[in-house]
């Protein structure tokens, strides 16, 4: 049934982006300095959870690859790499400069310092989910040395501004900014189309069940691929012929309940204290959210990093919010409430 699995697989980058054309070509235009050697602007790609922001970014710097000999692309995941440190060891790894540090001696500085030092090709360093970061100085960091570019990706620009200081807040604002809208069931059945007509054997899905499965995802691709990669992986396992409907019901709960276990295991220590306490005690207001959780940890964040946690929470479904900002409060998301294939 499955002819090429990594076509399902979530990291997967197409060798052509559906939809995302307009996305493309001016991510692709702020880019474009690097590859005559010049500094390029930074570039902050917005949109929703399951937008395609990580594969239309891994796209453009993979083709920019592919055109210009001297330009490398290195990715960094700050929500798994929260710290100034990660992060820069990180790039430097992937850079194969990390030999010699120690990651419980070696100081920022000289991390800064080998960066400073780098004279191989131009990189295009890509920070994933940077509204994550509980030390942004590290965007300024790159931000200062010409030979990289910088792409940060986030949910919301105002996310991430909040967590700046004001030196860098002024040069993010006046970044090129490439913001992404969530898909329409139309587009969503065109990126499914696409992925079964090269990952899987012919006739194991009908257009109608792959409309069934971008009305149920909700302008959410990352979704939608799930439960395309559950159905044909459950309907593989019995050596089925084709994706019946049963299958797909029990795909599209599988699909969720990845996701949601995924989020859940790439919260950080901190995220994790405040998702409890909604979880055990909700629902609860920022105010109520950040006593219990000042009274549960030994160095606190700030009540406004809490409140980004609560709203990187909210994004990706796994705490929803009611009210207005004067009387919000939070719960825990009903996993039953959620739309069902029909």
């Amino acid at each position: 049934m499955i002819r090429d699995a990594r076509v399902l697989r979530a990291g997967f980058v197409p060798r052509e982006v559906e939809h995302r054309d307009a996305e493309v070509n001016h991510l692709s235009s702020v880019l474009e300095p690097i590859t005559n050697g010049e500094p390029a602007e930074t570039a902050i790609v917005t949109g929703p959870s399951g937008a395609g922001k990580t594969c239309l970014s891994k796209f453009v710097t993979e083709r920019l690859r592919e055109a210009v000999l001297d330009v490398e692309v290195t990715y960094v995941n700050c929500w798994r790499n929260y710290t100034r440190f990660r992060t820069l060891y990180r790039i430097l790894d992937d850079l194969g400069t990390t030999i010699d540090i120690h990651r419980q001696s070696t100081p920022h500085d000289e991390l800064i310092d080998r960066l400073q030092h780098h004279d191989g090709p131009r990189t295009v360093v890509i920070l994933d989910e940077a509204d994550q970061l509980e030390d942004p100085s590290v965007i300024y960091d790159l931000h200062s040395l010409p030979q990289f570019a910088i792409v940060c990706i986030a949910n919301e620009e105002e996310d991430l501004f909040n967590r700046v200081d004001d030196r860098l807040v002024s040069r993010l604002r006046s970044s090129e900014h490439v913001r992404m809208d969530s898909y329409s069931d139309g587009q969503l059945y065109d990126i499914l189309d696409a992925r079964a007509k090269w990952g899987l054997e012919e006739a194991v899905i009908t257009d109608e069940q792959l409309y069934r499965i971008a009305d149920a995802a909700a302008g959410d691709a990352r979704l939608a691929i799930g439960i395309l990669r559950s159905a044909a992986g459950k309907a593989d396992r019995e050596n089925r012929e084709r994706i019946t409907d049963d299958i797909l019901l029990a795909a599209a709960e599988d699909a969720r309940a990845q996701i949601k276990r995924k989020s859940l295991d790439s919260l950080t220590p901190h995220q994790r204290v405040v998702y409890d306490i909604v979880r055990d005690h909700g629902p609860l207001s920022p105010n109520e959210i950040h006593d219990r959780y000042t009274a549960e940890v030994d160095d606190p964040r700030t009540k406004r990093t809490v409140r980004t946690y609560l709203s990187k929470m909210a994004q990706y479904n796994l705490l929803e919010a009611e009210g207005t900002s004067r009387d919000r409060e939070y719960s825990i998301v009903d996993s039953t409430a959620t739309p069902a294939i029909r």
